[in-house]
């Protein structure tokens, strides 16, 4: 009888077990069922340790450091149109792959045919970044924080509370209603609860996720020590572009160029190409479709893939959209404006405090032309783990 019993309780224990097993592998079944062309959640993309250049030191991952899981969950996340009021927008309608994570339009098309106030900024290389602020006036102070901002807008995801329409946790119950999320939000966290920390986590690690170290300018610095040396692979204009760019204008009393560079390097340090968190606005001040005036605008994208590898502006330039390919770009920069309205005005575009005038000339501007054409990459318009995994 003793030996019936513990037999017994051995088979209970099996069924249990296998019960146990069984229910661990359907767990994601109906998250399978809806990606399983796209993503292969038994063996989820390398997001954590991606590699990049040694020479690359900045980093503002913070204490919410990559897991393959989470920035999985994030790609959903960021691609996914139920995150707006009416299912019509994602992360990713305006922020495209094909284009470096930005988007042809000046003011890209939120919910009920709404429009952006700003133009969509670039994603490349957020995490790469001496600046930790977000958004042109850095109105969020974190990745994490900017990424629920959008969703929370009345004119682009809609989530607003106002006007009868549903606020955050609106959202939350929605999210937690479609069945792969329960799925994922377990596969990634430990359990089926959906929370805005939870997104806003998942969705910074996915953008930071997001980097492009495959460009001539980086197989260049790999065979030099520093960015002052002559790359080997460049051309000779390439390599007059990069010491225009790095080096710093000399100026009269008339704050005209007389010698050196363009002094790009001052606001976008090189090697992440990122903006200067010291800087102030760019002398480009203006509001979309009004004649109000915007000097609040302080952040800027990295100008790693500004252009695609053929050259081709990845959409309009600045936050107003007002500025067209680059050498329109450096004729900005060439004859600054500084009208006594523009009160933030960065110092170093008004020496002696007069707008700078850099008198450049043609053969200057095409060499640091085909100088900023050697900071685009490759694989971050192509790979799959940054791609719609709704698209099959």
């Amino acid at each position: 009888m003793r030996y019936l019993i513990l037999l017994l309780a051995f088979v209970l224990i099996q069924c249990t077990t296998t019960e146990q097993v069984d229910s661990s592998a359907l767990s994601l079944a109906y998250a399978k069922s809806q990606f399983s062309a796209t993503i292969d959640f038994d063996n989820p993309a390398n997001y954590a340790n991606q590699s990049k250049p040694a020479y690359i030191s900045k980093d503002n991952v913070g204490g919410n450091g990559i897991i393959d899981k989470q920035a999985t969950l994030g790609r959903i996340l960021f691609y996914d149109k139920n995150l707006s009021i009416d299912n019509s927008i994602s992360c990713g309608s305006c922020h495209k792959q094909a284009i470096a994570f930005s988007d042809t339009a000046i003011q890209s098309v939120g919910v009920s045919n709404g429009k952006t106030i700003r133009h969509s900024m670039r994603l490349i290389n957020a995490r790469f970044a001496n600046e930790s602020k977000f958004f042109w006036n850095e109105r969020a102070n974190n990745l994490e924080t900017q990424t629920t901002m959008p969703i929370q807008d009345h004119l682009e995801m809609g989530f607003s509370g106002e006007s009868g329409r549903g606020n955050l946790n609106t959202l939350l119950v929605k999210l937690q209603a479609i069945p792969y999320y329960p799925e994922l939000f377990t596969w990634a966290y430990g359990d089926n609860r959906v929370t805005e920390t939870r997104m806003q986590s998942a969705l910074a690690q996915f953008i930071r996720s997001i980097q492009s170290f495959d460009s001539k300018y980086d197989a260049g610095r790999s065979q030099v020590q520093n960015d002052q040396a002559s790359f080997p692979n460049f051309t000779a204009l390439e390599n007059q572009g990069k010491t225009l760019f790095l080096t710093p204008p000399v100026f009269n009393a008339n704050s005209e160029r007389v010698g050196g560079g363009f002094g790009c390097q001052g606001c976008h340090q090189a090697p992440e190409f990122d903006i200067d968190p010291n800087s102030r606005n760019n002398g480009i001040i203006g509001v979309i479709g009004s004649t109000d005036l915007d000097v609040g605008v302080t952040r800027a994208p990295s100008l790693r893939d500004v252009v695609n590898e053929q050259g081709n502006v990845n959409g309009p330039l600045m936050h107003t959209g007002a500025v067209r390919g680059l050498n329109n770009m450096l004729g900005h920069y060439n004859d600054i404006n500084a009208p006594a309205r523009n009160t933030n005005l960065d110092p170093r575009l008004r020496p002696n405090n007069i707008g700078q005038k850099l008198r450049m000339t043609p053969n200057e501007i095409t060499a640091v032309v085909q100088f900023l054409r050697t900071l685009s990459g490759k694989n971050v318009y192509v790979d799959k783990k940054w791609s719609d995994p709704f698209v099959k």
